[in-house]
């Protein structure tokens, strides 16, 4: 446990078990223009996927697609761009249409768009929460919803969730992030249960603090404010590369939930798990507090900090 990273039964998949092939399997990630979305997508493409990629930023997301296409084993074609905001509703039937129409099915989509906030819970306006809501929570649904349609028809797929060590455990300064994340979980784990006679597949992967643009993005307290502040791995960050790396394990044997996470926040999971009630008074008050809230509240307080994922 001293040296993990991800949660046991993950390590075990991706340590003694190959990773599954991906060749003609058709993935749509989303958040795919930068972070964890990018470099799962060179994961991905390496063994074999054709992607359709999507995101916001449309020359970061046409930089992602050539690089994918460099290292693909497989024709450009295979290689599609579907740039859209995840929360404009309106054009997620004609995004669905638009993969379908070139690939032709949809074995796996994975819901990695979002965007973090920072902000000390009686300084959130209300707007911030619908906006993060609408991103992280509606948007995904959203798309998800249209896109099992499909699932339903062919009798088979695979759905991934993106969410945060913030989808299991409350922290100082993340309330909407975090409330954004429980939410996901609600609604991912009742569709779960659903879909158990389907042949459809849920999975929910909770990375801790990773090297990302994703706070650089966030607002810290206002509508539309920005954190611009370059990050460095300060507080125990796991690199984006590792973290897609046990992601697309996760996603080749469908696990149903992993946890990615550097020391000590990956040991947080375990004593929440089995003791809620003393994690709620000790692991909070000495290890999360001692490396993480200080990093938080020197970003909330000064215009020099550093950014946590």
């Amino acid at each position: 446990m001293r040296y993990a990273d991800a949660d046991l039964t993950l390590l075990f998949y991706h340590y003694f078990k190959p990773l599954s092939d991906f060749r003609n399997q058709v993935v749509w990630i989303t958040g795919a223009s930068s972070g964890i979305g990018e470099h799962l997508a060179y994961a991905l493409v390496k063994s074999g996927a054709r992607l359709a990629l999507s995101g916001v930023n449309v020359e970061r997301l046409t930089a992602v697609g050539e690089r994918c296409k460099e290292i693909s084993k497989y024709a450009k074609k295979d290689i599609l761009l579907v740039p859209f905001e995840i929360n404009n509703f309106e054009v997620h039937d004609e995004c669905v249409k638009k993969v379908l129409d070139h690939f032709g099915q949809i074995d796996i989509l994975i819901n990695n768009a979002g965007i973090g906030h920072i902000a000390k819970f009686a300084d959130v306006d209300k707007a911030d929460d619908q906006r993060l809501f609408s991103v992280n929570v509606f948007g995904n649904i959203s798309l998800t919803r249209r896109v099992l349609k499909h699932f339903l028809e062919r009798k088979k797929g695979h759905i991934v969730v993106t969410s945060s060590s913030s989808g299991k455990l409350g922290t100082r300064y993340s309330s909407t992030y975090a409330g954004t994340k429980h939410a996901l979980h609600g609604y991912f784990e009742c569709l779960r249960s659903e879909m158990l006679d389907e042949n459809i597949d849920i999975t929910l992967v909770c990375p801790g603090p990773v090297v990302s643009k994703l706070t650089r993005r966030s607002p810290t307290g206002k509508v539309e404010e920005k954190d611009d502040r370059q990050q460095q791995s300060t507080y125990m960050q796991m690199s984006t590369e590792r973290c897609s790396d046990l992601m697309a394990t996760a996603i080749a044997y469908k696990l149903d939930e992993c946890w990615i996470s550097l020391q000590p926040f990956l040991l947080t999971f375990y004593v929440a798990q089995y003791f809620p009630s003393k994690f709620r008074t000790l692991a909070i008050m000495y290890i999360i507090k001692s490396f993480f809230f200080k990093g938080m509240k020197k970003r909330l307080t000064s215009k020099d900090g550093t950014d946590s994922h």
